[in-house]
């Protein structure tokens, strides 16, 4: 087999620049979640991301624009930034957690005292913790003070409004169950340097991501030319990120024991990330034009009823994808606390593995032949009905271990097919000239905007319904979009569109735009 030397770069840097991720992107969500942070919490800094990367990449532009000499130098200086942003989080401090369950032979002593004996600094620190306990010798729930969480001589501060029935002394002849005060220690943890500093690290990592990403499919249409399938190259980066998200996950679930380690995930990606620097230094970076105004561009496009519609349903795609990108591990964690399941990490690396290896590596390869036989319109509503399959199937599944199936099947016909039909769909309506202008605001609508909404929608439902039901709404809304995005196909948009008032033939359905094209061509 003859080996093209001059795609090597390109293939490396797509191979391990997606390895580097691999064992972070899937985990950030959880990392936060361990942290504290809620569900609700974590949807809103998630939902103001993928605004910020809309301006992230005209920004760079305009940078490399400024010093072309070092286009290559800036563009291996935000790998960098990012890869130090991520490595960064593993030194973001964990809060305490307390488990506290006492027995009636417990000699724990309570003491009465007043809530305004604590401090709001005693309570925001590592070595006081507000506590909710249970037991039958209370009327109703009652509100401690947990001093000294790291000695083995804790002691503790009564300060409930009701008496404790059945007792004289401080010493309780019944049970006591006891858990952190959530609402409490929520305000503790959002003005603690942990909240902060893992907002602020995964905030500048992800833009980094985001910005690389974006300028590394530039990079490659410009080494490829109009000789090579785009498709060949970047499925090594999903071979890359597959396989170290796998590698990561078990040596996570080896080296951790009993608690958490997210070190070797760090290695893996620092390492990754140098690999992938060496690799940067053979590619040529093409000179990068500042965009035209997006908003005056969105504009003139949605003039069109077709390119209207392919817009809005492209939102509703990120919408339903955000809440797998965002939440799947979440709800996973989740669930393998309920159910017991062990080498958790080991698993996710298995699901991100299937995902990569299995889904996309597969769909990728056929999904133009699948856009060929059914057509975009149909193929975007295959999607959404796919979407729904797989997310109510995830809602319903008795363990964790399930997941892996669901996902390898279905990761293909959800976000490979959807990916590549917008992409296409997106050329197809493009008016002459403007292909590079509707890709960008097709994606800016699917992972920009709709990953958005649907990541602030996600946490708002997960905190206030629970993974289980809010999954099986996202899979409602997505029979919903396919219904009506074929009703609209087959209806409203059905029709030649032509606004021969104006003087000029508004832009066509695909189909029809095909045959106009082929009989222009004969």
């Amino acid at each position: 087999m003859k080996i093209n030397h001059k795609l090597l770069p390109i293939k490396a840097h797509f191979f391990f620049f997606m390895a580097a991720m691999g064992p972070i992107l899937p985990q950030l969500p959880v990392f936060g979640r361990e942290l504290g942070i809620s569900s609700l919490v974590m949807g809103t800094i998630t939902g103001i991301l993928p605004i910020v990367f809309l301006f992230a990449k005209p920004l760079f532009g305009l940078i490399v624009d400024v010093y072309r000499e070092y286009r290559k130098t800036i563009f291996m200086l935000v790998i960098t930034v990012m890869g130090v942003c991520f490595a960064l989080l593993n030194f973001v401090p964990p809060q305490p957690k307390v488990e506290v369950n006492f027995t009636a032979a417990d000699s724990t002593a309570f003491t009465k005292c007043m809530d305004t004996d604590i401090t709001d600094r005693d309570l925001c620190s590592n070595l006081t913790i507000r506590l909710i306990c249970n037991s039958k010798c209370f009327r109703q729930p009652e509100m401690f003070i947990m001093n000294s969480v790291n000695s083995s001589n804790s002691s503790y501060c009564y300060f409930g409004n009701n008496s404790i029935a059945n007792t004289t002394s401080s010493k309780l002849p019944c049970d006591i169950n006891c858990e952190k005060d959530i609402d409490y220690d929520s305000q503790c943890l959002y003005k603690s340097i942990s909240f902060w500093g893992f907002v602020i690290l995964m905030s500048l990592g992800s833009i980094g991501f985001n910005v690389v990403n974006s300028i590394s499919d530039a990079i490659c249409f410009e080494v490829i030319g109009d000789d090579f399938d785009y498709g060949k190259q970047r499925v090594w980066g999903t071979v890359g990120f597959g396989v170290s998200a796998l590698i990561a996950g078990y040596a996570v679930d080896f080296f951790s024991g009993n608690a958490m380690k997210y070190s070797p995930a760090i290695v893996v990606m620092m390492a990754c990330c140098t690999i992938d620097l060496f690799a940067c230094i053979k590619l040529k970076l093409p000179i990068m034009e500042a965009p035209d105004n997006i908003f005056k561009s969105i504009k003139d496009l949605l003039k069109n009823k077709h390119v209207a519609t392919f817009l809005t349903f492209s939102v509703f795609a990120g919408i339903v994808d955000s809440f797998i990108i965002y939440y799947l591990f979440w709800y996973l964690e989740d669930l393998a606390e309920a159910t017991g399941t062990k080498n958790v990490k080991l698993l996710e690396g298995l699901i991100v593995a299937a995902e990569t290896l299995g889904g996309e590596v597969i769909f990728f390869s056929i999904s133009g032949k699948i856009l060929e036989r059914f057509g975009h319109v149909h193929c975007f509503s295959m999607c959404f009905i796919n979407y729904a399959l797989r997310l109510g199937l995830i809602s319903i599944v008795p363990s964790p271990w399930w997941i892996v199936p669901i996902e390898f099947i279905f990761q293909g016909p959800t976000y490979a097919l959807t990916y590549t039909t917008i992409v296409a769909y997106a050329n197809e309506l493009a008016p002459p000239g403007a292909s590079a202008t509707m890709q960008g605001i097709a994606a800016g609508m699917d992972d920009g905007f709709g990953y958005a909404i649907g990541s602030f929608i996600g946490g708002i439902l997960y905190n206030y319904m629970g993974g289980r039901n809010a999954m099986q709404v996202f899979s409602l809304l997505g029979v919903l979009c396919s219904i009506v995005h074929l009703l609209l196909h087959k209806t409203v948009l059905r029709q030649r569109e032509t606004d021969k008032s104006n003087g000029h033939i508004e832009y066509k359905p695909p189909d029809l735009a095909i045959k106009i094209t082929d009989n222009q061509i004969a």
